[in-house]
């Protein structure tokens, strides 16, 4: 590969870790904005809910201005959007103007997936993009903990306003990627399919394809539901169920995300390799166990070691989403299709959280767990509908959308 090759790489990746970092920073500071306000946990948790809606729509408008204008405009803009909108969180003072400054990131952040995964497809062979599309996914939990760790210096000593206004990391980026990422590859690439109108109606245009689409999406709403699932509840439900005491929080979290990390890599390789239908098979079923198995923990260096291992299963899965989406359909249409089936996925798992703390309301940590597990299960079922799964129709499918 050229140097503008590998230099498009690494700016879609530390664009997708960015996009981590500064999301987080809204978990990270929500019990300080609660008490600072003076709000409720319904107000508090709709925050989220806005969030994820302005990625839904950021991902359906600037996924198709990507396809039909060019990826790495598109990609500079949806960083500034959301840099712009987390940094004038600094001056929130009513929950009028976070909702709307959250919902404003949304957008940018919802459209710089897709994005970042089409400029990935564009640049790397299809037989890496599972490596490079789990490298992405790294690169966002390494987010996550550089997030955490600012989080920790700043809030205890400049406030949660200080730490959204670290929102305009970003645009560094920006800047890196105009001064030294030249477009003449991805135009070579995209000259070729700027001539046809990208349509989402192509992702539906025919029965089998549609039912391609719905698959795929359902599959991304359990990914986003158990991702919710364990990094919201899982330690709370071990603690109230179990009476453990978590004194190295942090550590829990940071072991969780080890173990995430780990399973993009080997999933990306699993499915470079063997090809999608063997690698969601094996982390789908092995999901449902694991979340299952979890309850069985008795301390605190077992709940450290499930949850790496819990973590390795549940989230290594994302890293294949935008590998076997842009390689299960057309150029012209990669920013849409990811954008689309990720939104969709984050907007409804999203609701995850609100139907665990239904359950455990009403029922007991046996019934969440079974919950978590038929939801993979489920997931295992759909996937196997989509025929070109299979190692053969896989690999026959990205010589169509190559040639």
């Amino acid at each position: 590969m050229d140097k503008n090759r590998i230099l498009v790489q690494r700016a879609a990746i530390i664009g997708s870790g960015t996009d981590d970092l500064t999301n987080m920073f809204l978990s990270l500071s929500l019990s300080s904005i609660i008490i600072d306000l003076g709000i409720t946990n319904v107000q508090a948790g709709s925050i989220s809910t806005i969030t994820n809606f302005g990625m839904l729509l950021g991902g359906l408008v600037f996924g198709y201005l990507a396809d039909k204008y060019g990826t790495l405009k598109l990609f500079k803009t949806t960083l500034i959007l959301f840099a712009l909108a987390t940094a004038s969180m600094y001056f929130a003072t009513s929950m009028t103007t976070i909702y709307i400054l959250r919902f404003l990131a949304g957008i940018g952040t919802g459209g710089e997936y897709g994005i970042a995964i089409s400029l990935l497809a564009k640049v790397t062979p299809s037989s890496k993009m599972g490596k490079m599309s789990a490298y992405n996914g790294v690169a966002g939990m390494v987010g996550n903990i550089l997030a955490a760790l600012l989080a920790s210096i700043i809030l205890p000593t400049l406030g949660w306003n200080f730490l959204f206004l670290l929102g305009l990391l970003p645009l560094l980026i920006v800047a890196w990627v105009h001064f030294n990422v030249k477009d003449d590859v991805l135009n070579q690439t995209e000259h070729s399919v700027k001539a046809i109108k990208p349509s989402y109606k192509e992702l539906f245009k025919t029965p089998k394809l549609a039912r391609q689409t719905f698959a795929l999406m359902f599959m991304a709403i359990v990914q986003i539901s158990g991702y919710f699932g364990l990094m919201n509840w899982l330690p709370q439900i071990m603690q109230q169920s179990l009476g453990l005491t978590v004194s190295g929080s942090s550590l829990w979290m940071i072991a969780t995300i080890v173990g995430m990390s780990v399973g993009m890599i080997f999933f990306g390789r699993t499915l470079d390799a063997f090809g999608p239908r063997l690698a969601y098979s094996i982390f789908l079923i092995a999901s449902a166990s694991a979340v299952f198995l979890f309850t069985l923990v008795t301390n605190e260096f077992a709940m450290l070691i499930g949850g790496a291992l819990v973590g390795f299963f549940v989230n290594g899965m994302f890293a294949g989403y935008g590998a076997i989406v842009s390689k299960l359909y057309p150029k012209h249409v990669h920013s849409m299709a990811n954008n689309l089936i990720i939104n969709v996925g984050r907007a409804v798992g999203g609701f995850s959280s609100i139907i665990i703390g239904f359950l455990m309301d009403f029922g007991n940590i046996t019934t969440v767990m079974i919950f978590l597990s038929c939801s993979y299960l489920a997931s295992f079922l759909v996937m196997m509908t989509i025929k070109e799964f299979s190692k053969q129709r896989y690999q026959y499918a990205v010589i169509n959308i190559e040639i």
